[in-house]
């Protein structure tokens, strides 16, 4: 049975579309975030972090008022503690409604009038402030995340034994420290599917934290292959996995936490989450900027 989330998020799911063929804001589908942090304990009025959700569309194309095609990517973002997170095939389905519509003379004119529209429908649609930009071949490409080190390094992947694949908080283990220390560890098998489509959603997920506590690899590791047969959008898996390390950390006590999600591409659009404590320094600048293309991996 479906619950009220996948019930809206659904409702473009299996049904033939060619996409309109005039602009169309009434594509957009707008999905309540609180119904997933209830169940896993995060209060929607006082979130146990700062966050951005930033996603890249690479397929958008419209027409100047000359008929001239116009491709760009966008890069759009919007706050964590908005109400809604928009359903990725709604916004597909929006955004290629521009392809025959016509917008300006000039290019550039053209491009200005369609950012205005696409902020204002989707400020509109999750009732929060949303920011796009357009992004070209000329675009300040950055790399980020170098400071993060591969946890299957601190791991004999030998010995390593994972069978457990539903989220289980009970494996992450802890020991004590004397001191407090800082960690800062990717890995690049992250796999969940999405809770609509079912379809599998792979990235690689950056963790930072600092505390007096060590969560073993190993049992970090088993934690976040428990995602592989888990449903849930991507800006959940990311709350989720934050979520469950900020409470074994204690960090609402003391101590930093960061976590970033940078998924592949599907259906020419990526999703890259991003949550931290309200003291910690935010190491997704460049990705939180949408003036700038900001990359780790060859899979993004």
């Amino acid at each position: 049975m479906q619950n009220k989330t996948e019930k809206i998020a659904s409702t473009h799911l299996g049904k033939k579309s060619t996409g309109s063929l005039s602009y169309d804001p009434s594509l957009l589908v707008p999905i309540p975030r609180n119904e997933n942090r209830e169940l896993y304990k995060i209060d929607n009025d006082n979130l146990p972090f700062l966050g951005v959700d930033v996603w890249h569309a690479y397929e958008f194309s419209c027409l100047t008022s000359n008929g001239l095609p116009v491709t760009r990517v966008i890069k759009l973002k919007y706050n964590s503690d908005s109400e809604y997170l928009i359903e990725s095939k709604s916004l597909k389905l929006y955004l290629n409604s521009f392809n025959m519509s016509s917008f300006g003379q000039t290019i550039d004119d053209c491009l200005e009038i369609c950012k205005s529209i696409i902020e204002k429908d989707l400020s509109n649609a999750l009732k929060t402030e949303v920011s796009i930009n357009f992004l070209t071949d000329d675009t300040k490409r950055v790399q980020i995340f170098d400071e993060f080190e591969n946890i299957l390094n601190f791991v004999d992947t030998n010995k390593l034994k994972i069978e457990k694949f539903k989220e289980s908080p009970q494996l992450l283990e802890l020991e004590l420290l004397s001191d407090e220390k800082e960690y800062y560890l990717t890995f690049d098998s992250l796999r969940s599917n999405c809770r609509v489509t079912h379809q599998p959603d792979f990235g690689d997920i950056f963790i930072y934290y600092k505390s007096n506590h060590h969560i073993k690899e190993d049992s970090l590791v088993k934690y976040l292959c428990s995602f592989r047969s888990e449903f849930h959008f991507h800006e959940e898996c990311c709350e989720m996995i934050y979520k469950r390390l900020y409470d074994v950390l204690n960090i609402n006590k003391n101590g930093d936490l960061f976590v970033c999600a940078l998924y592949t591409r599907r259906g020419g659009i990526d999703i890259c989450p991003v949550r931290w404590s309200k003291d910690c320094k935010n190491m997704a600048v460049p990705l939180i900027d949408t003036a700038q293309y900001a990359r780790k991996s060859i899979k993004q």
